[in-house]
């Protein structure tokens, strides 16, 4: 019941018909997260593409230039000197025959998995256990690569990966409720520049169709995509 009536009153608190700028929608989310845990605030992007072509799905990974808030938990699948990079780098857990097999045994205690392309043979017998966990490294993710250090430190520092859901959205995690006005805007206009560098060829008439941030319990603000990072940083009086 508390829950419920905090939800009503942040609904009554602003008009959810109004397109904000990003620097107010971001400090309106900030001030409506009222729960007792550092809450998780994302972007949702309706994208005018049809993501049962496969010439229209948009995918691949940005950058968070102030990091996601959250400690990335990295699982490697590299031997030998590749490995040893992968733990230099700080990757969380790592092996090759035997990380396959403690998945198959029901280890998923991770968050990104990146693989070299030699052992992508024995990663392939865990699609159905990571493919719908959005686990499965993938060369368009950037999560099959033989830079295996560099590919580490950069998922540890805030690099995430996106992909359209089957209704051409696209879900990215920008950061904590905590998080300064101004990080959270930074890393949004990073996810926004990425998803419009990431258009289709294949994708005809309006393409950003809608954009919204909202934190894990709280209500969506609706963005108005059109304003640029100067304007928005000028909201922010930064």
């Amino acid at each position: 019941m508390a829950q419920a009536k905090k939800k009503r009153e942040a609904l009554s608190s602003f008009d959810r018909d109004t397109q904000f700028p990003a620097a107010e929608a971001l400090s309106l989310v900030k001030s409506l997260s009222n729960r007792k845990f550092d809450e998780s605030v994302d972007v949702i992007a309706r994208l005018g593409v049809d993501p049962r072509k496969a010439d229209q799905m948009v995918r691949g990974t940005v950058g968070l230039p102030a990091g996601t808030g959250k400690d990335v938990r990295v699982a490697v699948f590299a031997q030998g000197d590749k490995a040893a990079a992968a733990r230099e780098a700080g990757a969380d857990v790592v092996g090759a025959e035997d990380l396959v097999a403690r998945i198959e045994g029901g280890f998923l205690d991770f968050d990104v998995a990146i693989a070299t392309p030699d052992l992508m043979s024995q990663v392939g017998k865990l699609g159905r256990t990571l493919g719908p966990r959005g686990l499965m490294p993938n060369p368009k993710t950037g999560t099959v690569t033989n830079d295996i250090g560099k590919t580490v430190r950069e998922f540890k520092a805030g690099k995430v990966d996106y992909r359209t859901d089957r209704y051409g959205n696209v879900h990215v995690p920008i950061g904590k409720a905590s998080f300064p006005a101004d990080n959270l805007l930074e890393n949004y206009h990073s996810v926004l520049d990425e998803l419009i560098r990431a258009k289709p060829p294949a994708a005809k008439g309006r393409y950003l169709r809608g954009v919204a941030t909202s934190s894990s319990m709280g209500p969506g603000v609706r963005i108005d995509p059109s304003f640029t990072k100067i304007e928005d940083s000028q909201k922010t009086g930064s």
